[in-house]
């Protein structure tokens, strides 16, 4: 467990949040977080900083400490891509997936070599898989011998993630400006709205066009 896991145990805590709840956010076992904060001054007196150097403390004499969950890939560079997309919004298991895929050397998993690698259920691959394809980080191949899906990453990811999340952007400013119709164009809301969705076309246009633009240094 990374330092940053336990500062939002331990914002959880001073927000009332249940132990299922902390775990559901961080991606984590609620028993895992129990026994964090069990061992660790317990629900009013758990200090993420003290906790993350008693831990150290207690590894550095020998006592096992809770294993890093296996295919953490990349080492310490693969974790601060993980935590970096996790702070974006990203689910952890996503984050893990998506990495595990851009480390590997080929850029290609099975599910199930993605469940045997991070170690964690077929249904938590499924749901990571499936927004990571829909949202174009991934592309989804058959193997017809084995018939089985394949998770492949490949340089033209970068190119239809962005377009799809444009896309988004645009279909956002379309509602925007229809609502601004709805609500009447010389009303205070039609017009904060009209002007939302101007500024979210543009903005969905141009990364689009940027992205037409550029998609030649991805080859």
């Amino acid at each position: 467990m990374t330092q940053q896991d336990r500062q939002r145990i331990a914002a959880g805590l001073a927000g009332g949040l249940s132990y299922a709840e902390i775990a559901r956010r961080l991606d984590r076992p609620t028993s895992t977080i129990s026994r964090e904060v069990g061992r660790n001054g317990g629900p009013g007196g758990y200090q993420p900083q003290q906790a993350h150097r008693v831990t150290a403390q207690r590894a550095r004499r020998g006592t096992p400490a809770p294993p890093r969950a296996a295919g953490s890939p990349g080492g310490t560079a693969g974790e601060e891509i993980i935590e970096l997309a996790v702070r974006t919004g990203l689910p952890r298991m996503t984050a893990r997936v998506h990495v595990e895929l851009l480390l590997s050397e080929d850029g290609r998993r099975t599910a199930a070599g993605l469940t045997r690698r991070l170690r964690v259920s077929p249904a938590s691959v499924s749901v990571a898989v499936n927004y990571l394809v829909q949202q174009g980080y991934v592309r989804r191949e058959r193997d017809p011998q084995r018939r089985r899906d394949v998770y492949v990453v490949d340089d033209e990811a970068w190119y239809h993630s962005v377009v799809i999340s444009a896309r988004q952007t645009l279909e956002a400013a379309q509602a925007a400006m229809a609502a601004a119709e709805t609500s009447g164009p010389d009303s205070p809301v039609g017009q904060r709205l009209a002007r939302a969705g101007a500024f979210l076309e543009r903005v969905s246009l141009d990364e689009m066009e940027s992205a037409d633009r550029w998609r030649a240094l991805l080859a």
